[in-house]
């Protein structure tokens, strides 16, 4: 995160200064980088896992800081301006074979310096293998059903279709859609624009979503 200070200040961010400031070489700078940094994981996860990437979806926003806050400060109030990165990744995987796909991606997280959180020392992921190939029951237990993800705090979630549960079937939805961009504050990619998480399920019978968390990229202090 690249953070610069101001002077300090009780007023809120105008929509002049959080343009100039979204717009500035140490934000295109810091956009570039972040950017950069999460299409390299992903790019792995695409080449070292069974899975198939078939999607990216992409929202950066920049927001002003707001008036002093007396009371009960959020601490909105601390900052001129804060870039946010949201990155989601969509994958397509073949649903007859969900055990080797999960499988895969340990093994890829096995890899020394892997950035793939998940390897064969995650128990429960184990256990979600060992689900899908018919040898374990429910791997949070008994009554539990069909397992939805696998959760790393503060790297990545990985979430997929239900492909063994009758009704209601939990499936990836598709992204939410994009607000009008306007750019440098607000933008929103697609990537291709032309294919959805149906598109995906379609092709390859289930999909796989691959979120990032929330990366505060560019911050401006009062």
């Amino acid at each position: 995160m690249l953070i610069l200070p101001l002077a300090a200040c009780g007023r809120a961010t105008s929509e002049k200064t959080v343009r100039e400031l979204a717009g500035s070489a140490e934000a295109v700078k810091a956009r570039q980088e972040a950017e950069t940094g999460i299409r390299d994981v992903i790019a792995t996860w695409d080449t070292d896992t069974p899975l198939t990437l078939g999607l990216v979806a992409v929202e950066d926003v920049c927001v002003g800081g707001q008036a002093k806050e007396w009371f009960f400060s959020s601490g909105d109030d601390r900052y001129e301006i804060r870039c946010t990165m949201y990155v989601t990744a969509y994958f397509g995987a073949e649903p007859r074979r969900v055990a080797d796909t999960i499988d895969g991606v340990l093994t890829a997280g096995d890899r020394t310096g892997s950035p793939i959180p998940f390897a064969h020392d995650f128990h429960y992921a184990r256990k979600v293998v060992d689900y899908y190939r018919g040898k374990s029951g429910d791997p949070q237990g008994p009554g539990t059903g069909e397992p939805t993800e696998l959760f790393s705090a503060g790297t990545v979630t990985l979430d997929w279709d239900q492909v063994r549960t009758a009704s209601p079937r939990g499936a990836i939805e598709e992204p939410r859609s994009c607000a009008p961009e306007d750019r440098p504050v607000r933008r929103c990619l697609r990537e291709p624009a032309s294919t959805g998480v149906a598109d995906l399920r379609r092709d390859h019978g289930m999909v796989f979503e691959l979120s990032f968390p929330a990366h505060e990229y560019f911050t401006v202090w009062k």
